[in-house]
């Protein structure tokens, strides 16, 4: 049955995307009136992109499940390449992550095919 397949995803969206997602949003009815260059401002957005440079950094050097099975230097290059057409995108993080998701994937496929 359908249901079978589908009820992981309903858990993943009920535990895991819905409690942050209240979160964020109240951080952005809060957040409006507030200045975007006063410290405490600034002070968040540092945290939030130590926070976020500290998982990538997880992710990269002690993977868990299938991505732990991917060589380092492949998820390494991933990156490289996720961010260099980010930059060469104008910017553009979808892009950036389009590029790197990828990349890791491919490169994932080939490992499990045994030609990396």
């Amino acid at each position: 049955m359908i249901l079978d397949a589908l009820w992981p995803y309903a858990v993943i969206v009920l535990c895991g995307f819905l409690p942050t997602e209240v979160w964020r949003v109240l951080g952005v009815l809060l957040g409006r009136g507030f200045d975007e260059q006063s410290e405490a401002v600034i002070f968040v957005r540092m945290v939030a992109t130590g926070l976020v440079a500290a998982v990538v950094a997880k992710l990269l050097l002690s993977p868990i499940g299938a991505l732990g099975v991917v060589p380092v230097g492949v998820r390494v290059g991933a990156v490289v390449c996720g961010i260099a057409i980010m930059l060469g995108a104008r910017r553009s993080i979808l892009a950036g992550l389009l590029a790197g998701e990828i990349v890791l994937v491919a490169a994932a496929w080939m490992v499990g095919r045994g030609g990396a």
